[in-house]
């Protein structure tokens, strides 16, 4: 290319003795030499060292004299040609003039290590002295890199980063002064900071390479596969931190990868390697084959596959997964072991084979063949069963005197009280499974004697120690077979349109699934030390396979409690709340009938024994807190009768099972009773409203409270100078358990009350049981709408929403029953929610005048409605202020494991030690077999659950507390997982809270979203429900509060007024008919089926016997 000029030289004045300076610039490929002529002849610098050429082509003269005058001009010239510039004239002027720049420094670019010059050339007479300082205007640094040339411009050797920046030449002399300003700017070559590295992977799996660099301008990450283009799909992206990301990677994507750093100064390369494995999903090597065997008998059955990844072996029988106990053993090779054969046993067993890549399945059938001959066991069955009875009913009847003659005294009196059951059926069907158990317990320890042999060895074969005529024989003396419920769902058209209070015939086909008093249901089979009843830890002589289990008080104390409380900046308390007031309405278990030993009468609270029904709670040693005592009480639920059996014919022992004293549903079952009888007891029947029973009425708002209960002395009264109130009475007894449950009960009995009042204007010839029913079936709605739409959504996040899938429908083959699991330890997840303090907040958010109330303050407290400002100030301490945010090393406050139920001069419970205690006595499996049911990978070391529970710490304190994976409580371990980001779960947490409320919601006939349950404008109104609105409406002044009480929110400006809240319109269950007279009365849903049934009444249990 031919030289090109690109900047011009100019004439000059200048005086003699001063200096001159010509411009010229020039470019071309190759570069051009810059050539002076002075009046037409070359100039020769080396003649005259006055002359020099500057770096950029500029001619400097220095110190000019006479001959420098003349005509000068410029030549560049390559080897493509060459040019000249115009001629410019030197000439000389003696009149002084301020200083002007000739040359003035440009902003220049450099690397790292390299040299620059800003040149500054001057004119004026006499003749500016030039300097130069930072563009701060401070002076150079004193380091000897930085220099001022004889032609005043400014040298910099080996320049740093930190040479760079703005800097001033400055020229002065008699006449004046200039600045002129030009900046270094200091280029870096791209330099890797996070190098690739060669990568294995098999195929399927995603891989990272990481690439990042620096260098200035910053460099540009790309990639390159074998030198050319990425391939051209959405498997390979490169992420914004220069990261290449490969998705499902298949076998062809194997090879060399290049991450390239480019910037202007420079390129730099890494490469890197993919090697891919092929995948290879489970294959059978030897798959299970059926079985025949006798009862009493052990079996092996044996299941071997290969894959890559090992596969991980699991059994499933009839849908529900084996897990480790005594009865069950899966063994490294798959094999799985079953002990003492029983009737129980026999069925359809699945083999599967899982590794990440898929999993293949094989079935086999074990059948079950008993023998005619008699067993050990069957010549103790008459006196055993004899004394069982005598046993369990004294110790009921002490139990029963113990607690109902005196006020509680104890945490022991409080817990027993707040436990027990109330009505007589439940206690029937508890007493008869306690006489059913026991009989089994005395009939062993007879026939050990007979053989006289270890009575403390644990290896029960109850199959081999009554014949099944026997074991018939006990179900009908203990009273298991009378107590078996046969739901009558004949009237069609009452269970077309409304729920049964017991939650019988919601399912048609399966008439008890989700009903009260029926046995709570199975995700994996329980773990029992001996395969039937004993907890796991029950007793010293467990296998020496595993490791002693840790006692739960030193659990607790170690990674369960906690005095730090960090606040939720999202949610209120009113989250939490929710949550329990939900958990009423799902599941109570039914506790032992006796709080006193079978074998001696001896009190469980006085004693530090597991023996049934006491399992108490030992104390450590070195406790924190309890001094004064061995043990915390503690005694087991009451088991179901044959456990799980559906036939009369009881041949077999089943593991025990425990009692759902609840409908599964959620139905306000909380509000209304879970039986017919408890739902008689709540209701006003003196009239025609549909209402339920009122208490007394707060002057203020003229709104009423809940009754009171009646009977004998009750644990909201334990100490005379501070409860002198009875417990209100609810349709779920645990409502006095603490101040915030009683004023979100006392919330919704005003609500049906209300929707029953306003249906009663609306339709004045309706009776009072249809007023009562549909009221009920709003209430029910609007609870499922405000848990669906509004809770779970916070609680599960986007991810476990998606998890937990659209509705789609009712299915009728979905049971809807609550998991012991989510019971047990799931759900339980919501003590790490609760503040230690229940705030008590007046109309502009500030403490009432009573002060706030620490919580072991507030159990049993009705008192504190009736005479500290009833429930308003609860409700806005539960919205108005943070909840407690879920920290996985902050997880229970010490008011629930120090201070529970406490009392003067007595030991305080302990609430985590409780939910790991409870999780032992329902036999529910260790934490590692929930990991695998839910997808995770089976934790063999404690450091493969890193992905799950991050903190080292924790893990470190469960390698401490357990010593074995497999050993590790499932409710501890899902405190401490982390959460799922934008959830308040941990993974496993959340598989097991979608799987339950996924069930509750496909697997209920009336839930509010199936088609015929509501008509869809109803459903529409149904839809604008919120629990804001129900404070509106049923607080006693509450007006302000924000639209969502779950949602953290400031005062006043987060709040709104309560006409700004939507409310559910009743006047869509207006009757528009002709014959509305008839059409109001209840009992015309009987008579459009059956014109012979009593049209008072549509259903057997609510015609009194005459």
């Amino acid at each position: 290319e031919r030289p090109r000029i690109t900047s011009e030289p100019h004439d000059v004045d200048v005086l003699l003795g001063n200096t001159v300076y010509f411009t010229c610039r020039a470019e071309g490929n190759p570069k051009p030499a810059i050539i002076w002529l002075h009046n037409n002849n070359e100039i020769d610098m080396k003649d005259d060292n006055r002359l020099n050429l500057l770096q950029d082509g500029t001619l400097m003269i220095q110190n000019t004299k006479e001959s420098d005058k003349g005509v000068y001009q410029c030549m560049a010239k390559n080897i493509a040609g060459e040019v000249k510039t115009q001629e410019v004239v030197l000439r000389y002027s003696g009149t002084p003039s301020k200083p002007t720049f000739v040359i003035q420094p440009q902003n220049t670019e450099v690397l790292i290590g390299e040299s620059v010059t800003l040149e500054c050339g001057v004119s004026g007479h006499p003749h500016p002295r030039v300097s130069w300082t930072l563009g701060t205007g401070s002076p150079l640094p004193q380091d000897s890199r930085f220099a001022i040339t004889s032609s005043g411009g400014l040298f910099i050797q080996n320049v740093t980063f930190l040479d760079q920046g703005q800097y001033n030449c400055n020229a002065s002399n008699t006449e004046g002064s200039i600045q002129a300003t030009a900046r270094i700017i200091v280029q870096d070559s791209p330099r890797f900071l996070l190098t690739p590295t060669d990568q294995t992977v098999t195929e399927g799996q995603s891989v990272d390479f990481p690439c990042t660099a620096e260098g200035h301008p910053p460099p540009v990450i790309t990639w390159t596969r074998a030198g050319g283009p990425l391939p051209s799909d959405r498997r390979h992206s490169i992420l914004s931190t220069g990261t290449l990301r490969v998705m499902r990677v298949a076998l062809h994507d194997q090879g060399q990868y290049e991450c390239h750093a480019i910037s202007a100064i420079g390129v730099k390369s890494l490469p890197v390697q993919l090697s891919v494995t092929p995948r290879v999903i489970p294959v059978f090597l030897h798959p299970p084959q059926d079985v025949v065997a006798e009862t009493g008998q052990d079996v092996a059955i044996t299941c071997a596959a290969q894959g890559d990844p090992r596969p991980t072996i699991t059994w499933v029988k009839e849908g529900i997964q084996i897990t480790e106990s005594g009865k069950f053993h899966i063994s490294q090779d798959g094999t799985l072991s079953i002990q003492d054969l029983g009737v129980a046993d026999q069925g359809r067993y699945e083999c599967i084979a899982r590794n990440p890549f898929g999993f293949t399945s094989s079935a086999m059938q074990l059948t079950i063949t008993a023998t005619d001959i008699g067993r050990s066991g069957d010549t103790f069955v008459a006196t055993s069963i004899r004394e069982a009875i005598s046993s369990v009913d004294h110790a009921i009847n002490s139990t029963r005197t113990e607690l109902f003659s005196k006020r509680p005294k104890t945490p022991n009196d409080l817990l027993a009280l707040f436990r027990y059951p109330r009505d007589p059926y439940t206690l029937e069907t508890a007493r008869a499974g306690e006489i059913f158990e026991r009989t089994l317990q005395l009939i062993q320890e007879h026939v050990q004697q007979g053989l006289i042999v270890d009575v403390n060895v644990t290896g029960y074969r109850y199959n081999d120690l009554v014949s099944p005529h026997y074991l018939n024989m006990i179900a009908n003396l203990s009273g298991c077979s009378a107590h078996r419920r046969t739901p009558n769902c004949s009237d069609i058209c009452f269970h077309k349109k409304y729920r049964t209070h017991d939650g019988s015939c919601n399912n048609l086909q399966h008439p008890m699934w989700g009903a009260s008093l029926t046995a709570f249901q199975r995700l994996l089979k329980p773990a029992y030390q001996n395969g039937f009843n004993l907890p796991r830890g029950f007793s010293l002589a467990e296998d020496t396979r595993d490791l002693p289990l840790p006692l739960p008080r030193l659990v607790s104390t170690a990674m369960v409690g906690t005095e730090t409380i960090t606040p939720d900046d999202q949610f209120t308390h009113m989250l939490m709340q929710w949550g329990q007031f939900l958990d009423h309405d799902m599941d109570q278990t039914v506790a032992a009938i006796s709080m006193s030993r079978f074998s001696d009468g001896a009190p469980c609270s006085q004693v530090c024994s597991n023996d049934p029904p006491c399992f108490s709670i030992m104390v450590p040693a070195n406790d924190p807190r309890v001094r004064n005592g061995r043990c915390m009480f503690f005694v087991r639920s009451s088991p179901v009768c044959g456990s799980g059996m559906t036939s009369l014919l009881m041949n077999s022992v089943y593991a025990r099972e425990q009692i759902n004293h609840l409908t599964s549903y959620i139905d306000a079952s909380n509000v209304y009773g879970s039986t017919e009888q408890e739902s008689q007891e709540l209701r006003d029947l003196s009239n025609q409203n549909g209402l339920l029973k009122q208490g007394q009425i707060v002057p203020s708002s003229g709104k009423h409270l809940l009754p009171f209960a009646v009977g004998p002395p009750t644990e909201c009264m334990r100490d005379e100078n501070e409860s002198p109130v009875p417990c209100f009475l609810a349709g779920d007894h645990r409502a006095n358990e603490q101040l915030g449950l009683t004023a979100m009960h006392t919330l919704w009995f005003r609500e049906h009350n209300r929707i029953a009042t306003e249906l009663s204007a609306l339709n004045p010839h309706w009776d009072g049981d249809l007023l009562y029913h549909e009221a009920r079936k709003i209430v029910g709605a609007q609870m499922q709408h405000i848990t669906y739409a509004q809770w779970l959504p916070k609680i599960l996040g986007e991810a476990g929403m998606k998890m937990l899938g659209e509705y789609k429908g009712y299915n009728p083959n979905i049971n809807a029953g609550i998991l012991n699991v989510f019971a047990t330890a799931a759900f339980r997840f919501g003590h790490t929610l609760i503040n230690p303090i229940l705030y008590r907040l007046n109309e502009t958010f500030q403490p009432i005048r009573q002060g706030h109330i620490p919580l072991h303050k507030a159990f049993f407290s009705p008192f504190r409605i009736t005479q500290e400002g009833g429930i308003d100030p609860l409700l806005r301490g539960l919205f108005g202020v943070p909840g407690k945010m879920r920290v996985p090393s902050e997880l229970l406050n010490m008011e629930l494991t120090e201070k529970l139920f406490s009392m003067a001069h007595s030991v305080s419970l302990d609430l985590a030690a409780i939910n790991i205690q409870r999780g032992r006595d329902h036999g529910i499996p260790p934490y590692n077999d929930f990991r695998v049911f839910c997808n995770l990978s089976s934790a063999q070391e404690f450091e493969d659950l890193r992905n799950e529970i991050k903190n080292l710490e924790i893990r470190e304190k469960l390698r401490s507390l357990y010593g074995t994976t497999k050993n590790i409580d499932l409710f501890p371990a899902l405190m401490v997982e982390d959460l799922v980001p934008g959830t308040r779960l941990g993974p496993t947490l959340m598989c097991l809270l979608t799987t339950q409320f996924r069930r509750l919601r496909d697997g209920d006939r009336f839930w509010y979203e199936n088609p015929g349950v509501f008509t869809p404008a109803q459903l529409t109104q149904i839809k604008q429900a919120s629990l804001a609105r129900v404070i509106c409406d049923n607080s006693d002044h509450i007006q302000q509060l924000q639209r969502d009480v779950f949602q953290v929110a400031s005062y006043p400006q987060g709040m709104v007024g309560c006409e700004e809240i939507p409310m559910v319109d009743l006047r869509l269950w207006q009757d528009c008919c002709e014959d509305c007279q008839t059409r109001g009365q209840f009992g015309a849903l009987s008579q459009c089926f059956r014109s012979k049934r009593s049209p008072g009444f549509s259903y057997p249990e609510e015609n009194p016997a005459k």
